[in-house]
């Protein structure tokens, strides 16, 4: 088959970039510009599209011919000192992908959103049907769930041909987002209490999560299917000691209380924004919030039906603090 991919240069996405090529997909793949990342796939055989998410003439141009479009790239971030970001990229963005895939008469559409867009459910873990919670809790998770509003209105009242991904907690060897910073910031030392212990994730490796994409890509007669990618829940205290079993190295001594931790990271993201430089310990508001919230999810369907096996958690851990100790 001949799919266009967004995202391809990200972390999720050289995973799923790789696994095409690997099956003999022709892949085409967006990049607003040279990188080693880009490079590389071009190297394994991608043809590389120059363009941009708001830029039609590019998306369309690469996504003619194709069999399918996988939409991945995102703004995957908890602050940014320019918070209108948010919405150009993962809405603005999404809703330029799909109508472009429309206007070429794209088959079919893999759009990887986030468990994120849920919320709080009633459910306990949730899944695909369960009724999202009121309220997100960062400007990531609204973002990408006014993106999943406007997949699905064009899935109902235009025949969108679309069939979304819900990644978990993303784990592997070289992520340099919130999940990989947080496994750094451990094993260099660099956090001096811990911080909503309690807290649970639905943990998942990054390969699995490029499995259930392609699976979802390549199965046929699942248009407008929803999966979860999640292996493992997990509260962040009993991955916090995975981290330290598998690294060797001690855990901080002390646990820094959930309201004194959101009091710091308010005044974190104030200077943040006066300075430009990211909060330190990655305590933004947001983060923060996303870990006391927390996220409950059942990934069983993506076994069920893409026949996805997942991967230990203990595994991607291995191979997360592995990467970062060698790079």
């Amino acid at each position: 088959m001949k799919a266009f991919m967004t995202g391809a240069t990200g972390f999720i996405g050289t995973h799923v970039a790789r696994r095409l090529i690997a099956s003999r997909h022709e892949l085409r793949c967006l990049v607003r510009r040279p990188s080693p990342a880009a490079r590389e796939l071009q190297s394994l055989g991608a043809t590389l599209v120059a363009g941009d998410l708001n830029n039609p003439a590019s998306l369309a141009a690469g996504m003619r011919g194709c069999d399918w479009v996988i939409h991945l790239a995102g703004l995957y971030s908890f602050w940014e000192r320019n918070r209108q970001a948010f919405h150009n990229v993962n809405v603005n963005g999404t809703r330029n992908v799909m109508e472009c895939a429309l206007e070429t008469g794209v088959p079919k559409v893999v759009h990887v959103s986030t468990v994120g867009v849920f919320g709080k459910p009633a459910d306990s873990p949730f899944i695909e049907t369960s009724t999202p919670g009121p309220t997100r809790c960062t400007e990531y998770y609204r973002t990408k769930a006014e993106a999943d509003v406007i997949v699905w209105d064009l899935h109902r009242s235009r025949n969108l041909p679309v069939v979304v991904v819900y990644p978990c907690a993303v784990l592997g060897a070289g992520d340099p987002k919130a999940t990989g910073q947080f496994i750094q910031n451990l094993i260099k030392r660099r956090l001096p209490a811990t911080v909503f212990d309690d807290s649970v994730m639905t943990f998942v490796h990054v390969d699995d999560v490029a499995e259930v994409i392609v699976r979802a890509a390549e199965k046929e007669g699942n248009i407008g299917e929803r999966y979860v990618a999640g292996s493992q829940r997990m509260s962040f205290r009993e991955v916090s000691r995975l981290v330290s079993d598998v690294s060797g190295v001690g855990l901080p001594k002390l646990q820094l209380p959930g309201w004194l931790a959101m009091m710091n990271a308010h005044a974190l993201t104030w200077l943040a924004g006066l300075t430009g430089k990211s909060p330190m310990w990655g305590m933004s508001v947001d983060q923060m919030q996303a870990m006391r919230e927390g996220f409950s999810a059942d990934g069983s369907k993506a076994e069920r039906e893409l026949c996805v096996k997942y991967t230990p958690v203990r595994t991607a851990v291995e191979e997360a603090i592995e990467s970062y100790r060698n790079g």
